[in-house]
């Protein structure tokens, strides 16, 4: 029975250590670096102001529309090959 005991208390320490890295990992460091959903979100806010007549493009994947300068944009299609930014309507058209 004893040895079941240090088992049992031995799992919890180590369950509990797993957790601690396991949160220490999630958080941010002062060095971390651009998300990719930061990244993309730049590169649209770029697009939209190299192109500030287009209402609507598509990189292939997903379709976006301009709204008040934001770009909101469909989920990303399964198995598609990303291209770059396209211009799909432009206002007065």
């Amino acid at each position: 029975m004893r040895h079941a005991t240090y088992r049992v208390a031995l799992c919890l320490a180590l369950a509990m250590a797993g957790m601690t890295v396991t949160h220490a990992a999630d958080m941010p460091g002062a060095d971390a670096t651009a998300t990719p959903q930061q990244t993309q979100d730049a590169s649209l806010q770029d697009f939209i102001k190299a192109n500030p007549d287009c209402l609507e493009f598509t990189d292939q994947c997903s379709h976006c529309a301009v709204v008040n300068g934001v770009a909101e944009c469909s989920t990303a299609e399964i198995a598609c090959i990303k291209q770059q930014n396209q211009c799909t309507k432009r206002a007065g058209q």
